[in-house]
């Protein structure tokens, strides 16, 4: 029989819950929430942690991973299973550790699973938060995947320079929007496309985009880039 202390460490754990596999659109059907139970405690043996999720980040990419696995060997992520909860990037305070690099009370990001409290067996997927001077959200955006996909493709890799002229599609996407306010930062003549009228109205009056088209109203694509870059792309996204 399990002593009172046992007792106290487990937990209700609210948790989102894949129900199958999807074509088309995603559907709140597609998915469920339940309440399942969680032992404040990582399972004995396990170098793993067990976490407390604070932010979860809802991103373009799991819409994929929604899918059947294509076989392909270069997937970066596992399809989702049906009948477990889905998971991505979040924010995340480490209630138990067997790992040597996190101990308790530290703050992480990285991939997690969408419930209240997460075992992660694999915590190499995880980074430690040095800086608290922002507020937490922040890690799962422009401190998280999204700022640093957008960072060093743009810096890293494009290495922009001053007056150049940059192209973003998907401008208005987590990636696409930041990769545009950097390249402004730097000097840059930015143009980006989008998929409604809203989201051209954001990227020139809220993002700072020096123009912005819808591209389905484009018939011809490269007609539409040479009217905006009529001395051509130095940088595209």
């Amino acid at each position: 029989m399990a002593d009172s202390s046992d007792r106290k460490a487990v937990v209700g754990n609210k948790q989102v819950i894949f129900r199958d596999f999807v074509s088309g659109f995603p559907k709140e059907s597609g998915m469920y929430v339940t309440t399942g139970t969680v032992k404040l405690k990582r399972p004995q043996g396990c170098r793993g942690v067990l976490l407390k999720n604070l932010y979860l980040s809802c991103d373009t990419y799991m819409r994929i991973l929604m899918k059947p696995h294509n076989g392909g060997s270069g997937d970066a992520f596992n399809p989702y299973a049906p009948g477990c909860p889905i998971y991505g990037f979040g924010v995340a305070k480490v209630l138990d550790s067997g790992h040597p690099d996190l101990k308790k009370g530290d703050l992480v990001w990285g991939i997690t699973t969408w419930q209240e409290y997460s075992v992660i067996t694999a915590p190499e997927l995880l980074f430690k938060i040095q800086h608290t001077d922002v507020p937490l959200s922040y890690y799962a955006g422009i401190l998280g995947m999204a700022g640093m996909t957008a960072f060093i493709g743009f810096y890293e890799i494009c290495s922009p320079k001053k007056g150049e002229y940059v192209y973003v599609s998907a401008a208005l996407g987590a990636i696409g929007q930041l990769v545009g306010q950097f390249a402004k930062l730097t000097g840059c003549y930015v143009v980006g496309s989008a998929g409604s009228k809203e989201k051209v109205d954001l990227l020139k009056n809220k993002f700072g985009f020096d123009e912005a088209f819808n591209y389905k109203e484009e018939y011809d694509l490269n007609a539409a880039l040479k009217r905006y870059f009529p001395e051509g792309i130095d940088l595209l996204r």
